[in-house]
Parts: C-alpha cells; sequence; structure tokens
C-alpha cells in the first residue's frame, strides 16, 4: 500500500516554510492504520523488546498498538507538567522551536530494552532527547520506528550516527 498517498500535507503550518505532515487522514483509513501498525510491529518482533516509549501526542497513537502486537510494555514521554509522578526531562530542538519532554522516574527498569515509535524523524531532536531520557534510567534503545522519515533535516541521519536502528514507512525528499 502506498501509504504517502493517505498523509495529507499542509504548507506553511505550524509557520511559513513548514510543509506539515498530517498523518490523521492515514489513521482514519482502517486499511492504512493497519498496514503501519503491523509494518512497525513486525520490525520489533522477536527482539525481545521490554518497552515502546511513544512521544507526545502523536506518537501515542502509533505506539500503543505497537506496544501491544509485540507483547511489550508502553511508556511515554509527554510535554512538561503532564506527568503526575516524579519525572527527568529532557531538553531539544525541533525543526521551529525548542521544547522540553518528560518521563516518569521509574517507567524503566534498568537494563530494560526500549523501541522509540513516534509519527515522523524530522531533526531527530524529539527522538533523540526520548533516547536520553531511556537511557539515563539504564534503559537500552533496541530500534526507533516511525511512520515518516524526512532526511534532508538530517534526523534519521543523526540518530544512526548514534548507533540506532531506525524503521520508518516513508520518506520524503524534500518539502
Amino acid at each position: 500500500m502506498d501509504l504517502k498517498v493517505k498523509i495529507r500535507e499542509i504548507p506553511n503550518w505550524p509557520k511559513p516554510g513548514v510543509n506539515f505532515k498530517d498523518i490523521t487522514t492515514l489513521l482514519s483509513d482502517p486499511e492504512a492504520f493497519k498496514e503501519v501498525i503491523n509494518s512497525l510491529g513486525e520490525f520489533f518482533v522477536g527482539k525481545n523488546i521490554d518497552k515502546v516509549m511513544s512521544i507526545d501526542a502523536r506518537g501515542f497513537l502509533v505506539a500503543a498498538p505497537v506496544a501491544y502486537k509485540i507483547g511489550a510494555g508502553l511508556i511515554i514521554a509527554r510535554k512538561p507538567g503532564k506527568l503526575p509522578f516524579s519525572t527527568i526531562k529532557q531538553e531539544y530542538t525541533l525543526e521551529y522551536a525548542n521544547n522540553i519532554i518528560e518521563m516518569h522516574n521509574d517507567a524503566i527498569v534498568k537494563g530494560e530494552k526500549v523501541v522509540l515509535i513516534d509519527d515522523l524523524i524530522a531533526t531527530g531532536g524529539t527522538a533523540i532527547a526520548a533516547c536520553d531520557l531511556v537511557e539515563k534510567l539504564g534503559g537500552t534503545i533496541a530500534g526507533i520506528g516511525a511512520i515518516i522519515d524526512l532526511p534532508y533535516l538530517d534526523g534519521s541521519k543523526k540518530l544512526a550516527e548514534r548507533g540506532y536502528e531506525i524503521k520508518y514507512l516513508v520518506s520524503y525528499d524534500r518539502e
């Protein structure tokens, strides 16, 4: 299935010059959504993954069913102030802003194998921050999965340079 045709592109959002990739149209198509979950899940099946980490907010929509499919627990990284228990945090830079993500400081047991799932890899800032959180708690990143990769923003390159294995389903060469 050509998943790219299921993704709506919105020019100049959230700011001029950004061509936003809207996955809500893909998620609303049951067959496309099933294809995304099955494809990402197949990449991690049999790798003894303990936890799947998802990133606020679109990452939650994909990570939860992938965690279910591969028989792993689900942990979440959220924007500051959204988690009720004691947290650790990491600052990062997006292609159009700076931000912080947090996760509960007991979300990972030292030595656990964690897969990071998100909707999109752009500059890699969010994914790197999430991986840093996992590693601060003693977890190991066993792979990264995303629906979309934007390689011209170098995020997947930065992640690969850190030694992470990456699986994505759709790639855009330019805005």
